[in-house]
C-alpha cells in the first residue's frame, strides 16, 4: 500500500472512554488515519468531538446512517476503507450491517451484538458481503498470550487437561451506576447491556482467552450468576464451571464486585507434561511450569520465542508493552490484511491472527449459555452456536 488506510468511527465522543482507545491503538502504526466519525448521537457532542480530533467539517456527521451513505458516495481515493464501531452493545448491530451493505470493513467492540440471533445475523451478512470483521478482544494481542498459544500447539506440554481463567475487578462494589458513572449505567442497564453485566463485560473476555490460547472449545458450561449488590439489575459475580471439545475441564470466574481488584485476568493452563500462567496485570512475563524440569520463565522481547509472538513484540526485551500495545496488536494485523486484499496478495499468516466474527458468535453463545445455566436446576448446560 502506498497510501494509509482512512478509518470513521461510530461512537467514541467526548466523555467516552472505549473510542479514545481504539484511536491510540489503530495510529500507532502509522498505516490507520481517521478521517471520519460519527462520534455521538446527540449533534451538538458529535459537531465538538469532530472538531477536537480535527476532523474536516464536512466529515463530521450527526448520525452513522448520514455518514454511511455519504462516504459511500465518495470517489474510491477518498471514502473511508473501514469503521469502528465503539458504541454500547445495544446499537453494535445497525452500524455494523449497514456498514457492510455499503462495502466497509468492520472493527467492533465485544461483545459483538445484544443477542445470539443478532450475532448470527451479522456473521451471515459478513459472509454474503466477504468483507472483514474484527473483534476487539484486546487480550489476545499480547506477545506472551500469542507465544502461550503456540506452545501449546506445539505439543510440548502434551494433552491439555485443564483450564483456569479469572477476571477480577472491584470497580462495582457500589451502586456506581446510581452515582453519576455513565460507564457503570450502561453496563448494569438489561436495555443497553443484554442479559448479563458481569459475565458478558469480562466474562466473554475470560472464556475467549480460555478457547484461544488453549486450542479447545467450550462444549457444555455449569454456571453461577450471582448479583452481589443490591438494586443492581445484572449480575455481577459469577463462576462457571467449563467442558471443553477435546477432553479439558476448566473453571471461570468473573467478578466486578470483589473490591481492591484492578484488572485482574489471569489464565493457567495445564497438559501432561507442564503448564502456563499469564496475568494481564504482568503482561510481559509467561510462566512456563514443567512436571521434571525447572519453570521458565519467558519475557517479551527475548530470544526463542515464536514468531508470531515476535511479529507482536515492538520494542526490546524490558521495556514494557502493555494494553495499548495489545489493542494496536490488533489493528495492526487487521490492516496488513486488509491492505493486502486491496493490493491484490496473500498476507502473512502472522496478519491474519485476530478475533473475528465467529468470535463474536461464540461471545454471545456464551452469555446466553451461561445464563441459562445459572437459571436451569440442571447441572450441565450444552453450548450451541450454530
Amino acid at each position: 500500500m502506498n497510501r494509509k488506510l482512512r478509518m470513521g468511527m461510530i461512537g467514541g465522543g467526548k466523555g467516552a472512554f472505549i473510542g479514545a482507545i481504539h484511536r491510540m491503538a489503530a495510529t500507532m502504526d502509522g498505516a490507520i488515519e481517521l478521517v471520519c466519525g460519527s462520534l455521538s448521537t446527540r449533534p451538538e457532542i458529535a459537531q465538538e468531538s469532530g472538531r477536537a480530533l480535527f476532523l474536516a467539517p464536512d466529515r463530521i456527521y450527526n448520525s452513522y446512517e448520514e455518514m454511511l451513505a455519504q462516504e459511500s458516495a465518495l470517489p474510491d481515493g477518498e471514502r473511508m476503507d473501514f469503521v469502528s464501531i465503539v458504541t454500547p452493545n445495544f446499537a453494535h448491530l445497525a452500524p455494523a450491517l449497514l456498514a457492510l451493505e455499503k462495502g466497509f470493513h468492520v472493527v467492533i467492540e465485544k461483545p459483538m451484538t445484544l443477542t445470539l440471533a443478532e450475532a448470527r445475523q451479522l456473521r451471515q451478512k459478513a459472509e454474503e458481503t466477504g468483507l472483514l470483521v474484527l473483534l476487539t478482544h484486546t487480550y489476545a494481542g499480547y506477545p506472551m498470550v500469542k507465544q502461550a498459544r503456540h506452545l501449546v500447539q506445539s505439543g510440548e506440554l502434551g494433552k491439555i487437561r485443564k483450564v483456569l481463567v479469572e477476571y477480577t475487578q472491584g470497580w462495582l462494589s457500589r451502586l456506581s451506576e446510581k452515582e453519576g458513572n455513565a460507564q457503570a449505567a450502561w453496563r448494569t442497564d438489561p436495555a443497553r447491556s443484554g442479559i448479563s453485566g458481569c459475565m458478558g463485560d469480562i466474562g466473554t473476555h475470560a472464556a475467549h482467552l480460555a478457547e484461544y490460547v488453549s486450542g479447545q472449545k467450550i462444549e457444555q458450561v455449569c454456571a453461577q450468576l450471582n448479583t452481589v449488590l443490591e438494586g443492581r439489575a445484572l449480575d455481577d459475580d459469577g463462576h462457571v464451571l467449563l467442558r471443553f471439545n477435546e477432553g479439558a475441564t476448566g473453571v471461570l470466574t468473573a467478578s466486578q464486585v470483589m473490591a481492591g481488584e484492578e484488572n485482574g485476568l489471569k489464565l493457567r493452563i495445564y497438559g501432561e507434561n507442564g503448564g502456563l500462567e499469564w496475568a494481564q496485570q504482568e503482561p510481559n512475563t509467561l510462566l512456563v511450569k514443567w512436571l521434571d524440569k525447572p519453570t521458565q520463565v519467558l519475557r517479551t522481547g527475548g530470544a526463542g520465542l515464536s514468531s508470531y509472538a515476535a511479529h507482536n513484540t515492538r520494542t526490546p526485551g524490558g521495556h514494557p508493552e502493555g494494553y495499548i500495545e495489545a489493542f494496536a496488536n490488533l489493528y495492526r494485523n487487521f490492516a496488513l490484511t486488509l491492505s493486502a486484499r486491496l493490493e491484490g496478495t496473500e498476507p502473512a499468516p502472522e496478519a491474519l491472527d485476530f478475533p473475528s466474527v465467529q468470535d463474536g458468535v461464540r461471545g454471545m453463545a456464551f452469555i446466553e449459555t451461561v445464563v441459562a445455566s445459572s437459571a436451569s436446576s440442571q447441572k450441565w448446560t450444552d453450548f450451541i452456536v450454530a
